[in-house]
């Protein structure tokens, strides 16, 4: 049977060694004991015990003495002192100076049972601690992941919870907050940490090429399979699949999607051979996905896999404490990639950061940082080195915009946004989408309704 923990015994009496010994190894307890301090400092220096139980009295150094010396070397150490009757204060002033607990002797069997389920309770409770906050130590030093903000505090601490575990996951949050990072730091606090961690845009792949992209083909299964491809819940066997804007994905799809789930096993597409895998999936969306139910757009039972443990990402003008931590990382992260030293942000062009909106989130916020620091004319980043709308401290895209007494044609004002940012993208829908805070499949839509003629078709 497995043991319950480590306890070392110091005691100079033998037969109350014997006794414990007998007592404790019955329990299940990894003993070892020894009849002095010196003996004791030895063992401890060959290997670690979860408790130490010592005699306050014995000949030579006292247990006083031993408990001076352990808990200057680990104050986290716990320890129980054993003391006769008349030596009560000398064991409550032992107590006052880091101890656990005392026992009285003679020893009853049940006292001592009882005191040390006690303590194992708080060892086991502190190891916990010592865990999560190395989880979360971790997580926050993963690259871009920057935040004292209290909301972002919160989503670090529910990573460092649910990264062991096998649980699906839902990431939810405006596009540009780090949904991708988030993901991959929940991977790496996981035991599958060395197994593959495969993403996947489910907005960017065409829906005919999406099963195939994440269940692989068979040769000969459609025009252009010309060999077996292992899609990426394979590729990531024993790993973490991350797919993002789920709510993209077409209801078809979902069903299929819905069955990996539960069977947690795919099959090829022309394949006739179901494929067991052991793969996590991690989800994210920028979209209410309770209101794409609503609609028809997004099945509700899928929605329930995916939704086991929800990490709500806030959007950067929700955690404004941040943007001055964010931007002297991202700073200094492409002041040294381009060679040139940076020393900081001026304090008027840090106060047009702090008061802008951000609509394209961090993303946004790092984009500008890297482009200020190669137009900026000295070693701060001042206020004309800043984008035109951020420095002319007016609203997102530079538009400052009342709406007139008669009102607006506003498809004609969408229409002229769509062209703007598709002119301003080189014509890359997958550039420009970011820009208006749409999904490429939205922007692609919206093309197609408003009859604007793309650079590239012009080109062909």
């Amino acid at each position: 049977m497995k043991s319950k923990g480590s306890i070392l015994i110091v005691d100079d009496e033998k037969g109350q060694r014997d006794i414990l010994n007998l007592i404790l190894k019955g329990e299940k307890y990894d003993v070892v004991d020894v009849p002095g301090v010196r003996e004791a400092l030895e063992q401890l220096e060959r290997r670690e015990f979860d408790l130490i139980m010592t005699d306050l009295k014995m000949q030579g150094q006292s247990g006083l003495d031993l408990l001076e010396k352990v808990l200057a070397d680990n104050s986290q150490q716990c320890i129980i002192m054993m003391t006769a009757h008349g030596s009560v204060d000398s064991a409550v002033e032992a107590m006052r100076k880091g101890a656990f607990d005392y026992l009285e002797k003679p020893l009853e069997r049940d006292n001592l049972v009882l005191t040390l389920l006690r303590a194992f309770e708080r060892i086991n409770l502190m190891r916990e601690n010592r865990v999560l906050q190395k989880r979360i130590d971790s997580i926050a030093t993963v690259p871009n992941m920057q935040g004292e903000h209290p909301k972002m505090k919160e989503v670090f601490r529910v990573i460092a919870k649910i990264a062991p575990s096998n649980s699906t996951v839902l990431i939810v949050g405006e596009s540009g907050t780090g949904k991708e990072l988030i993901a991959r730091a929940i991977h790496e606090g996981s035991p599958r940490s060395d197994k593959p961690f495969i993403a996947i845009n489910c907005a960017a792949i065409p829906d005919t090429l999406i099963e195939s992209e994440l269940f692989g083909h068979e040769k000969g299964s459609f025009t252009g399979a010309n060999a077996r491809e292992i899609g990426i819940f394979e590729a990531a066997n024993g790993g973490t699949v991350f797919l993002d804007e789920i709510g993209e994905m077409n209801v078809a799809m979902q069903a299929k999607l819905l069955r990996a789930i539960q069977e947690k096993e795919i099959r090829r597409v022309g394949g006739k051979v179901n494929v067991s895998l052991d793969v996590r999936l991690v989800s994210a969306t920028n979209k209410e996905l309770e209101q794409e139910i609503k609609k028809g757009a997004f099945r509700e039972d899928l929605f329930y896999r995916l939704n086991v443990i929800r990490v709500n990402l806030p959007p950067l003008r929700e955690r404004g404490s941040d943007i001055k931590t964010l931007a002297e990382f991202f700073l200094e992260k492409y002041g040294k990639a381009a060679g040139i030293t940076m020393d900081g942000i001026s304090r008027q062009a840090l106060k047009l950061l702090m008061n802008y909106s951000w609509p394209g989130n961090v993303r946004q916020l790092e984009s500008v940082i890297e482009r200020s620091i190669l137009m900026a004319e000295s070693n701060y980043i001042e206020p004309v080195d800043l984008p035109a709308e951020i420095s002319a401290g007016g609203t997102p895209g530079g538009i400052d915009f009342d709406l007139p007494a008669e009102g607006i044609d506003f498809e004609k004002f969408e229409k002229g946004m769509i062209e703007q940012a598709m002119e301003r993208a080189g014509g890359v829908i997958g550039k420009a989408a970011p820009l208006l805070g749409m999904s490429y499949k939205t922007l692609q839509y919206r093309l197609d309704k408003f009859e604007i003629e793309r650079p590239e078709k012009r080109t062909r």
